[in-house]
């Protein structure tokens, strides 16, 4: 063994010490003490330890790391390619901004053009959208599933229609089959925001299959309380080798060139052709076909996921696990609505949403206030409605920008009347029961 190795062998043992000594030690929960959190890194030593050793290779962009992530989670996901970016909201950007490639020919998505979407979500779903000129055209959605409202979609639908782009509801899969048949009959893109569904399977023609793998584009994010982390971090995967190669392309600056970091002439015609106006044999690691962006990660972020990579199996079960608990456990409690997964699904659940019905003696925000005053922490569902936001406010205004299909019931219901509650993998069994009796503490005073 060289110095070098040695050095490096008596780093990573002090690490996983480090780690035992600074998080490795269970902290006992006190009912009404200690905080709940709806969600937060669930890690252990094989994580700092990928992460001191990528960091001593100083490999400080996309390298070794970022690209066995690819690999491997792209195995794992069940699909051809993977390109990791730097947030979810990036692979929002990356997905949607690949079918604005004029490479795409009449599928191209134009400035104009429409995608349908729902208006109850997270707002990075449709911002890329917004941004590049394009018109969102809003769906509501179902209770207790808080997804699309299927039967709306071919009424939302017009001849600048050319994709839908939607996410599947705190882990809880849309209506794959209704949303892909419809898409199929009309030759629409098909983009599955994944980010708060990791793991989440959905039966469609006799295959189980993970969500964002169905679609065109799928994307996942890796921010701290997501299935999994690199901190920040995300991906977009695809089975089209086409939309790969774009994606990567808007992800690397716009570049034409396909080449890794760190390697040349991949192509093997590096000085020998011409690209638009540039003279003839211009090196084609400087030439762009596309608008693009800088959202790659660092390897020490890839190498943090592939730690994760490892436990994403588990993580899994352990959200369904602690979902059951939730659910048995508050099974009849008055005036609470409680989630149903989208039919031919198995969710990898992201939270445990909880609606409060329209007669009860308390709103949502009665039983929030409540909960958080005991340590438990709540979240709305993200957005409630995009529509009534002061971001919305000066489309609104100028009478453009967006179509609305319908009322928005479902969608300003939630707005009003849900709240969701964690269930990730650092959640015990003795916290699972502390907020099931807390949320039947509350409803019982109104009960007398």
């Amino acid at each position: 063994m060289s110095k070098k190795e040695e050095l490096k062998k008596h780093i990573l043992e002090l690490t996983k010490e480090y780690y035992k000594e600074t998080h490795g030690q269970k902290k006992e929960f006190a009912p009404g003490e200690t905080f709940v959190n709806y969600g937060g890194r669930y890690f252990n030593d094989a994580e700092m330890v990928n992460l001191i050793d990528s960091s001593l290779d100083f490999w400080l962009t996309a390298g070794p790391w970022a690209h066995k992530f690819e690999k491997e989670f792209a195995r794992w996901l069940g699909v051809r390619y993977c390109s990791l970016t730097n947030s979810g909201s990036s692979a929002n950007l990356l997905a949607f901004s690949a079918l604005t490639s004029p490479q795409l020919g009449d599928r191209q998505i134009k400035r104009g053009d429409e995608v349908i979407t729902v208006a109850c979500g997270f707002p990075t779903t449709v911002t890329p959208c917004i941004q590049y000129g394009a018109v969102p055209v809003f769906v509501d959605v179902t209770v207790p599933e808080y997804n699309i409202d299927v039967t709306k979609l071919e009424e939302a639908l017009s001849p600048k229609t050319k994709a839908v782009m939607i996410a599947h509801s705190l882990g809880n899969p849309f209506d794959l089959k209704a949303v892909k048949e419809f898409c199929d009959r009309h030759n629409l893109w098909l983009v599955e925001d994944n980010c708060d569904a990791l793991g989440s399977t959905y039966e469609i023609a006799g295959e189980i299959r993970k969500t964002g793998t169905i679609g065109d584009l799928g994307t996942s994010s890796f921010y701290p309380p997501h299935h999994m982390t690199m901190g920040e971090g995300g991906a977009v995967y695809t089975n089209n080798p086409l939309l790969h190669r774009i994606v990567n392309s808007f992800r690397d600056w716009g570049r034409d060139c396909w080449c890794m970091g760190g390697v040349d002439n991949t192509c093997g015609c590096r000085f020998t052709k011409q690209f638009g106006q540039l003279p003839v044999g211009y090196d084609h690691k400087y030439v762009y076909s596309h608008f693009g962006y800088n959202l790659k990660v660092t390897d020490m972020q890839a190498a943090i996921g592939c730690a994760q990579l490892e436990k994403l199996d588990d993580i899994v079960e352990r959200r369904r696990h602690n979902f059951k608990v939730l659910r048995e456990g508050l099974e009849g409690t008055p005036w609470l609505i409680l989630p149903e997964p989208q039919q031919h699904s198995n969710p990898s659940w992201f939270g445990f949403l909880i609606s409060v019905e329209p007669d009860a003696p308390f709103t949502r925000n009665d039983l929030s206030k409540y909960l958080e005053a005991h340590k438990i922490q709540t979240r709305n569902l993200f957005a409630g409605n995009l529509l009534n936001h002061p971001a919305f406010d000066q489309m609104r205004e100028s009478g453009c920008g967006y179509r609305v299909v319908g009322d928005l019931s479902g969608t300003d219901f939630i707005m009003n009347n849900t709240l969701w509650i964690g269930v990730y993998p650092g959640m015990t069994d003795e916290m699972l029961r502390y907020m099931i009796d807390t949320v039947k503490e509350f409803v019982a005073q109104y009960s007398k």
